[in-house]
């Protein structure tokens, strides 16, 4: 039975979620994108294998049929959106990053709304409108008209295709809600994404994807928690709580990622942290509380994962 406890999934990924915007940063210049992704699939692969290969091939009758949407899920989510995210982070700041990141509960709504005929509810874009706001205030330092004087990197974009992708991921895990158990759902999108990744590896300039002492740590970091752990934690979120209820939770990004620079960086509490965070994070008890659908409609319920 689904409890509150169920929340801890979405919450957990989230904070690793976090410490991934500050490898993707990081990695900017230092290799290239198509590599590091490469690579961390390539070690997630390696990891899984060593307790999942056995059962998801003793599994493969039931796994085999929905193959193709294994391919299309582990494209999106870790070929894509990792693709992009990275590739924005060499031409945009990750304050921007953070606000691109933040519209992919609204675009959660969207899409869910059309692919599932879910009813939006007030709290939802309530919710996620004041959760967003809160999100501009925090990253701009206080003053949201900087991100306009500061004008539009190509990364901008970039990362809202990204947002955009990973919506359309977490509906789509909702609406085929295939028959496999959380591990072995992600084993087999991590073997895909890999196959799909291995020739723009290939196409890597070898400068761009060499192993040194700046590129392995973050490898490590993105191949082991970011690709095996978090996947997991958002898949069985999304089974219990469904897409729009997790989505919320990435309004927490930009606010987690801020109290990680401040201590892992060094940096400063400032006001805007206190208001910006306050603000979203109300955003998504909004999201929570409110549950009646805009249209008059009952709720839609989530599906429950014993």
């Amino acid at each position: 039975m689904k409890t509150k406890s169920a929340f801890l999934y979405p919450f957990l990924a989230i904070v690793l979620w976090s410490g991934n915007v500050i490898v993707s940063r990081l990695s900017a210049h230092t290799i290239g994108p198509e590599a590091i992704t490469f690579y961390r699939l390539l070690l997630a692969v390696i990891l899984m294998s060593t307790f999942v290969a056995i059962p998801a091939w003793r599994n493969r009758a039931v796994i085999w049929p929905h193959i193709g949407q294994f391919a299309i899920l582990g494209f999106l989510a870790m070929c894509l959106f990792q693709s992009l995210s990275y590739l924005a982070a060499e031409t945009t700041t990750a304050t921007n990053m953070a606000v691109f990141t933040a519209l992919t509960p609204l675009l959660t709504v969207a899409l869910s709304a059309v692919l599932l005929d879910d009813a939006p509810t007030v709290g939802m874009v309530g919710g996620g409108i004041l959760s967003l706001l809160g999100h501009v205030y925090l990253v701009s330092g206080g003053d949201p008209a900087s991100l306009a004087r500061n004008g539009v990197h190509l990364g901008d974009p970039l990362m809202f295709v990204a947002a955009m992708v990973y919506a359309l991921y977490g509906v789509l895990l909702k609406r085929w809600s295939l028959p496999v158990a959380g591990w072995q759902s992600t084993y087999m999108q991590a073997i895909c994404a890999l196959a799909i990744m291995f020739p723009a590896f290939l196409a890597t300039p070898a400068s761009l994807r060499s192993l040194n002492a700046q590129t392995m740590p973050l490898i490590a970091y993105a191949g082991g928690l970011a690709s095996v752990v978090l996947p997991f934690l958002w898949i069985r979120g999304v089974h219990i709580l469904g897409p729009n209820r997790c989505a919320v939770f990435m309004n927490l990004l930009p606010v987690l990622t801020a109290i990680g620079a401040i201590v892992l960086l060094g940096e400063q509490v400032r006001p805007y942290h206190v208001i910006g965070g306050g603000v979203a994070l109300a955003g998504v008890a909004c999201a929570e509380l409110f549950r009646r659908p805009l249209r008059g409609a009952a709720p839609a319920m989530p599906e429950m994962v014993e």
